[in-house]
């Protein structure tokens, strides 16, 4: 298993393509491999590189909290051990709040920058949804559990979609099969960074170019979400896609992936 020990843990990741390294970091409850239908077209052109967070998958998940300053520095070190100097970074959600941690704390690490579905301040509906995963993670099966976030991130007319809800079933079944169930201590951990992650006031600070990227109808992060972060950073673009949640990146995955590889080969 390829992993690399960083900021006090051993760190599970994947490799995929040949090219400039992209780094992929992923959100709340995700092991790295959910990005696998974007890596299949991006590692055309980059060294796509997948880790698990702290907390999920195969790499370590000590007791919490954690905060998004202290999985940035999980990502450093494993740039560090990697000997990647600067790579193209993009996060979703929680993935997000790490990535924007990770231009902050480090700046020459970070080439270029995707915001998915990204915030830099929660505000009390976003608390209580971080909240709710916590109460209901130790009530719920891991089924149960699943189909609540699908509520939560996918838009009506993706679960109207014949082909998106034989999907949507698969996942909740293949929850329950999965051996490497996110224990309770680390979801609450990873909660815990995301209800903490304040960036607002510094957002100025980062300097390489930016793309903030979102549906308009994501009622987890919403759209002022992206466009508070998007007015903020100084060399930022926003683009949201209509019609689109949380989840924006699987509802519109053929203009998602080719629309991000175009971008980072530009940046």
């Amino acid at each position: 298993m390829p992993t690399v020990s960083t900021n006090g843990i051993t760190l599970y990741y994947e490799e995929q393509g040949d090219g400039p390294p992209l780094v992929c970091i992923m959100g709340i409850t995700a092991p790295g491999s959910v990005w696998q239908l974007h890596v299949e077209d991006w590692s055309e052109r980059f060294r796509c590189i997948t880790p698990d967070n702290r907390g999920v998958g195969r790499s370590d998940m000590p007791l919490g909290p954690y905060t998004s300053e202290m999985m940035a520095d999980d990502y450093a070190g494993l740039m560090d051990a990697l000997g990647i100097v600067a790579a193209r970074v993009i996060g979703c959600s929680m993935g997000a709040a790490i990535a924007q941690q990770l231009a902050l704390r480090y700046p020459p690490k970070v080439r270029s920058l995707v915001l998915m579905c990204p915030w830099a301040r929660c505000d009390r509906y976003a608390m209580a949804i971080f909240e709710h995963l916590r109460h209901i993670k130790a009530r719920l099966t891991p089924t149960e559990f699943v189909n609540y976030l699908q509520l939560l991130i996918f838009t009506k007319r993706h679960w109207d979609d014949d082909q998106a809800y034989a999907e949507m079933l698969e996942a909740r079944r293949l929850a329950a099969e999965d051996p490497r169930q996110q224990p309770l201590h680390a979801l609450e951990a990873q909660a815990e960074a995301c209800m903490r992650h304040h960036t607002l006031d510094r957002l100025g600070e980062i300097g390489c170019p930016t793309l903030v990227i979102g549906g308009e109808e994501d009622i987890f992060t919403p759209r002022w979400m992206a466009e508070e972060i998007a007015a903020r950073i100084p060399q930022c673009e926003l683009h949201l896609y209509k019609n689109a949640g949380h989840a924006f990146h699987w509802e519109c995955l053929d203009d998602f992936n080719p629309r991000i590889a175009q971008w980072f080969a530009a940046h």
